[in-house]
């Protein structure tokens, strides 16, 4: 039987007050999907599972959704990524991700490939020193005074950017405990 750990990033729950997912509830769901060895991350939907169907990730973060939406009665979107890819992504990280603070740097996970074309109009020069550098499936950005602060991740959040896409950010911090939890 071939298993294989995977994390999956929910968008946009527990924020403000709405669309609450308590963990221990998200846990259940995964459990009751036939995922083994769950255990959650926070509060902002991170889940890490072992998966023994052999389903791709389009596949599990469909049917996590399906069954959030009858759970909860709205809309998750989610994105599930393995092991490898998550610590792929780390490991490409182009930024030194071992002098700065976690909160300084940010990895947006996306459900598909996103092309440079799609960042053309933004004027980079203009954000310095915040930067942003394209990788798999994953945009990294460094935002010296933090996520709250940066003018850069305000314009690539932009709706207009990702026509179709879902996208989530992840402080650098939790990039590496997913890929910590996800090791087995």
């Amino acid at each position: 039987m071939t298993t294989t750990r995977y994390a999956a990033l929910l968008r946009g729950i527990n924020v403000g007050g709405s669309r609450k997912v308590p963990m221990a509830t998200l846990r259940d769901v995964l459990a009751g999907l036939g995922h083994r060895d769950v255990a959650t991350y926070l509060q902002s939907g991170n889940a890490v599972f072992t998966d023994t169907t052999g389903a791709d990730e389009s596949t599990l973060a469909a049917a996590l959704g399906d069954a959030l939406q009858k759970e909860f009665g709205f809309a998750v979107d989610t994105l599930v990524r393995d092991a490898a890819y998550l610590k792929a992504v780390a490991d490409a990280c182009p930024f030194p991700a071992a002098t700065l603070q976690g909160k300084q740097l940010h990895v947006t996970y996306f459900s598909e490939p996103v092309g440079p074309e799609r960042f053309a109009a933004i004027d980079e020069e203009s954000y310095l020193p915040e930067e942003f550098r394209l990788g798999d499936r994953a945009l990294y950005l460094y935002a010296p005074d933090g996520l709250g602060r940066s003018k850069l991740a305000e314009a690539l959040s932009k709706p207009r950017l990702y026509p179709g896409t879902v996208a989530t950010s992840r402080n650098w911090n939790t990039v590496v405990k997913l890929v910590e939890l996800t090791r087995g």
